[in-house]
């Protein structure tokens, strides 16, 4: 049984358009980290951020339990420079997208070690962390970092909880400077977030998001009284 030539023209023509219609799903899909293949690739973080993402040295952020998006959603910015850190720039710059999921894979695996807040911040630190202040105009950090600061994996919003203080009142500081990271839909509201906070209320907050642990532990034991 034959067909006539046209139809046979119009089933080829069908053919190479849901082939490449199957190709430009396939590139628009979500890259997926492969949390093995990550350890290999996170070796040269350990310097700086630990083996295990949890670093000794204030300065560098906790990456232990950070979720994946946001790692890799970092990692392209500072490869792009949308992010300025020379620092950074070295070691993104020579990295796939798939390279920067499996890094961020890895890491989500891993435990933030627990750290401590301050009580004599604690109270203020809890509140703007939990209800924000409405004079101020500052919404609270929990509505995008979580109640337990686990951050939002899925809309790629960072875990806070246990972060040092030192490096989330450093980054605030910079927010607060006019520090830009670029086209992140995710950290633009924070340079007018940090430009309504006091020096005091940065210290405050970032006391209590390192503690975020144990401040919540002591908040439910009190309401229990």
């Amino acid at each position: 049984m034959s067909f006539p030539r046209a139809h046979v023209r119009h089933a080829l023509a069908l053919a190479t358009l849901l082939t490449a219609g199957a190709a430009a799903a396939s590139d628009n899909a979500p890259v997926l980290g492969d949390a093995k293949a990550g350890e290999g690739k996170a070796a040269v973080c350990a310097a700086c951020h630990g083996g295990d993402g949890n670093p000794t040295d204030k300065q560098y952020p906790k990456l232990a339990g950070q979720n994946e998006a946001y790692i890799a959603r970092q990692l392209e910015a500072f490869k792009s420079q949308k992010r300025q850190n020379p620092i950074m720039l070295g070691f993104a710059a020579t990295l796939s997208t798939q390279d920067m999921h499996d890094v961020g894979a890895f890491f989500a695996t891993k435990r933030a070690l627990p750290g401590v807040a301050d009580e004599k911040l604690l109270e203020r630190g809890q509140s703007l962390y939990r209800g924000g202040d409405a004079k101020l105009g500052v919404p609270a950090c929990m509505a995008c970092h979580g109640p337990d600061g686990r951050g939002m994996a899925g809309t790629g919003y960072p875990q806070l909880g246990g972060q040092w203080a030192d490096y989330v009142a450093a980054k605030l500081k910079d927010w607060k400077g006019g520090t830009s990271w670029g086209e992140d839909n995710n950290a633009k509201i924070m340079p007018s977030i940090a430009a309504s906070l006091s020096d005091a209320d940065i210290e405050a907050v970032a006391s209590y998001v390192e503690g975020l642990h144990t401040a919540a532990a002591a908040s439910g034991a009190t309401a229990a009284k």
